[in-house]
């Protein structure tokens, strides 16, 4: 019995699970949703974050940005400079809405006919009542930081991990429990 109600309840988890904005959190293996991290070689990492729909451009810049000072500070480095830094876009076009559907019981078949279409309007229904839809974009971001001990030299490429990780914080959403 419970096995016929299965696949709803996987939609209805993957659709509450898209409803909000991905929080800061590690990526998992069913879902690539949030940060990854790479280490290259001692002081050298390929970091990167993947967002919804729902999160947009700046917020996965600023996780990006994040979590390399949280993975530097964790190494015991006291700065990084991103080497190479890159935020991807996917766009999709996704129906909104949709077109009307009445099951063959409906009360007002003789109008509508089978599957919802109105009698006499031929094989796609109403013309007026196409499905719209709507852009969604989702963004990716990944950056190669290397990390260094000591006084952060004085150039604008080099962070500071302390610092990045104070004044970010505020910004940062993690997961509801």
């Amino acid at each position: 019995m419970i096995r016929k109600y299965l696949p709803a309840l996987a939609a209805i988890a993957v659709l509450g699970a898209c409803t909000t904005a991905t929080p800061y959190q590690a990526a998992t293996p069913d879902s690539s949703l949030g940060y990854t991290n790479q280490q290259i070689e001692t002081n050298r990492w390929m970091v990167s974050f993947s967002g919804n729909s729902l999160t947009d451009r700046q917020t996965v810049d600023t996780y990006l940005l994040y979590r390399s000072a949280e993975l530097t500070s964790e190494n015991g480095y006291d700065y990084f400079r991103m080497v190479q830094r890159a935020t991807d876009s996917d766009s999709d076009l996704v129906p909104v809405g949709g077109t009307r559907y009445y099951s063959h019981f409906n009360p007002y078949y003789r109008y509508w006919g089978p599957y919802g279409r109105p009698l006499g309007w031929g094989p796609y229904g109403d013309p007026w009542d196409a499905p719209e839809y709507r852009q969604v974009t989702r963004y990716e971001a990944t950056a190669e930081i290397i990390m260094g001990k000591g006084e952060k030299p004085d150039d604008p490429a080099y962070y500071s991990a302390e610092e990045v990780l104070m004044n970010l914080a505020g910004n940062i959403a993690r997961p509801q429990p």
